[in-house]
């Protein structure tokens, strides 16, 4: 998977354990498209603040807010459904990859949040990685059951990595 880093300065001590984090989620799932690649950008709280108002239209500070290509209303998990056939006009040229789209990521929300949970940092901003990620597949926590099926997902992941 190609994982596109956008302001990776902010994160620079991570890196390592979130791109193992990210692979490790994609292998996991067992993506049916093996040339897949997302954008992952880390931003301030005033950034993160301004996406989350212009796109959710929440004027607040979030964790990690993900824009997936793939996905249209009511269409649910597509981690099995994902093909260059089904999604042409989401390859990227360049690379030729499925462009499975964008996680950002408010490492100072992330800091904050690993002491009020008592987390690492490391683990934390790796947990908000494969969650942005899982929504990129229509994973979501709206209702009890794909909150538990998301949680579960999360957690196995990172399970696997050793952060949990």
């Amino acid at each position: 998977m190609l994982i596109n880093l956008k302001n990776e300065k902010k994160a620079k001590k991570y890196l390592v354990n979130i791109i193992n984090a990210l692979n490790t989620a994609k292998n996991y799932l067992k993506l049916s498209c093996s040339q897949v690649e997302i954008n992952v950008s880390f931003v301030s709280k005033s950034e993160i603040k301004k996406l989350n108002n212009q796109t959710r239209g929440i004027n607040k500070v979030t964790d990690v807010l993900s824009y997936p290509t793939l996905l249209t209303d009511g269409c649910g998990v597509i981690d099995k459904k994902i093909s260059k056939k089904a999604f042409p006009f989401d390859i990227n040229p360049e690379t030729g990859n499925l462009v499975l789209g964008d996680i950002v990521i408010c490492v100072p929300r992330c800091i904050e949040q690993s002491k009020k949970y008592g987390t690492t940092k490391t683990r934390e901003i790796c947990y908000l990685s494969v969650h942005g990620f899982l929504h990129l597949l229509g994973y979501d926590h709206i209702d009890d059951e794909d909150k538990k099926l998301m949680r579960q997902k999360e957690e196995e992941i990172l399970n696997i990595v050793s952060l949990n």
